[in-house]
């Protein structure tokens, strides 16, 4: 609007200006020494024709301008009433919502009470009280939550038999998921769950081993570990009076003890520590957080260990219960520095850390790593070839292990995975042919095109058999059917018979008078 005030004062002073200009055209006459075609007159009337040329032009943008304001107003207010209409829609059907999820609730909390009225079971058991707490550290009987998957997980707890319990865990780790949520409430059967827990540790390194690990003692590392974490997860649920009753100072002395003897056998650790992947360093680790006794060791032993099980899917929640979140940025970078950018990376996203250790870069330096491949130096090309098959395993190993973590994190549009994904259709196409060419060819026999010969049975005297080439088949003429039949019979002339006389006594002739052998037989 100020720019539509400013022309319009600008036009109204152009009379003024004209009439200027006019004073100026006059003096310029009078003292003119040569005589002008141009007249005043003329002039005055161009300015004329361009201030009135002006004025419309602006009348008329004035007139566009109040037309569009109109326009403007108008879907204002339109889009206001739509958007009022569907504001009123909106709270209309949240209420709608909130009214069946209100009846639904009702609905699924009756039944859950009329079920639970019914058919829940009364187990009896130890509750966690400090009221109730013996001078053993055990606890008295109270009401615990029903076990509905695996009820036998209750009497194997209130027995305290640590071994029946590391029995059924392998029997039924199929559903390890479900046994994880069960195994903490049946703890609650046991008189002592940290005694019964640690219990069930003494066969995590047998006194009697080959040196092999073999699968049973894996299952039974895993299951004490197991048991360690549903125990933590039973102590994170109870209160301070109740976790004393439960990890009571000689539970906690005995838990040291073992710790301490497997302290020194962590320093022959096997070679899946290399990989972060060691379950006897997590069994340790485990042990530590579960008990409380991490004071007791010093931190930099401990830090020593976390890149040994960085791999594990509980390392982030490991390093919380042990206190280490301030420590994981040191942490971190020894995983960077030692070729683990993959668990860094998820630490550092566990940890909230991602700023000062970038993901992206961290895995594309882990893929350049997995990539290269060293000089092959005079190596013979048998062992050359085995060093590229090694290589392209690595790398096919680092592709998968990149677009895996690329997808846990939602980092598609950071690091795209279709490159990562041709290539590894390149590897394993070039796996499959080089795998192809290799295998040893079965010779396989050709079958002869067309019918074969067939031979018959041996009863000529020469000790061959007859062929009877199957291309020419034997005609059969006996009883032919078109030679049947009253018509044939009408019309077939009688047969003729011949009579021989017999062989002269001159000899065995033919017709021509060559003689011949008598054959000594006739087939």
């Amino acid at each position: 609007m100020e720019d539509t005030r400013s022309v319009a004062s600008l036009m109204d002073s152009t009379s003024s200006k004209i009439q200027q200009l006019q004073k100026a055209f006059a003096e310029l006459e009078s003292q003119r020494a040569v005589t002008l075609n141009l007249k005043w007159n003329e002039l005055e009337e161009h300015f004329h024709g361009l201030e009135r040329s002006l004025k419309r032009r602006f009348h008329e943008l004035e007139d566009q301008e109040k037309e569009y304001e109109t326009k403007t107003r108008k879907a204002q207010e339109l889009l206001e009433k739509k958007k009022a209409a569907v504001e009123a829609k909106e709270k209309a059907s949240l209420e709608r919502l909130q009214k069946k999820r209100d009846a639904a609730v009702f609905a699924i909390n009756t039944a859950l009470d009329k079920y639970n009225n019914n058919n829940a079971p009364n187990i009896s058991a130890k509750a966690f009280a400090a009221d109730d707490e013996n001078l053993d550290g055990t606890v008295q009987d109270a009401e615990i939550s029903p076990v509905k998957a695996y009820p036998e997980l209750v009497k194997l707890c209130r027995d305290m038999d640590s071994a029946g319990l590391h029995k059924f865990v392998s029997d039924n780790r199929k559903n390890l998921a479900l046994l994880r949520e069960e195994i903490p409430v049946a703890l609650k059967a046991a008189a002592n769950p940290g005694t019964l827990v640690l219990d069930s540790l003494e066969g995590f390194y047998p006194t009697t081993t080959d040196g092999m690990k073999d699968a049973n003692l894996l299952g039974t590392r895993r299951t004490c570990i197991m048991l360690m974490e549903c125990l933590s997860v039973l102590l994170s649920g109870l209160d301070s009076n109740s976790l004393v009753a439960v990890l009571s100072e000689s539970v906690k002395d005995r838990a040291k003890g073992v710790a301490e003897g497997w302290s020194p056998l962590l320093e022959t650790i096997d070679m899946d520590a290399g990989n972060g992947n060691s379950l006897e360093a997590h069994a340790f680790l485990q042990l530590l957080a579960t008990f409380g006794i991490v004071s007791d060791f010093k931190e930099d032993g401990i830090l020593k260990l976390i890149p040994m099980v960085s791999r594990r899917r509980q390392a982030a929640e490991l390093c919380r219960s042990l206190g280490l979140s301030e420590k994981m940025p040191g942490v971190i970078e020894v995983l960077v520095n030692s070729g683990k950018q993959i668990d860094a990376v998820n630490l550092a996203f566990a940890f909230g850390l991602t700023e000062k250790f970038p993901p992206v870069e961290l895995l594309k330096c882990y893929l350049t790593e997995a990539t290269r491949s060293s000089s092959q130096g005079n190596a013979s090309p048998a062992v050359q070839a085995k060093r590229v098959d090694e290589f392209s395993e690595r790398e096919l190993t680092g592709l998968k292990a990149v677009i895996k973590c690329v997808e846990e994190h939602n980092l598609e549009e950071q690091y795209p995975v279709e490159p990562l994904h041709k290539r590894i259709l390149q590897l394993e196409k070039a796996k499959a042919e080089k795998k192809r060419a290799t295998e040893p060819t079965k010779p396989q026999t050709k079958r002869p095109r067309g019918p074969q010969p067939r031979v018959t049975e041996n009863n000529n005297k020469t000790g061959y058999g007859r062929v009877i080439p199957e291309r020419y088949p034997q005609y059969v003429y006996d009883n032919r059917p078109f030679l049947n039949g009253p018509i044939m019979a009408a019309q077939a002339p009688p047969p003729q018979t011949y009579t021989f006389s017999p062989a002269p006594a001159h000899g065995n002739f033919y017709g021509n008078c060559y003689q011949y052998q008598a054959p000594p037989y006739f087939h």
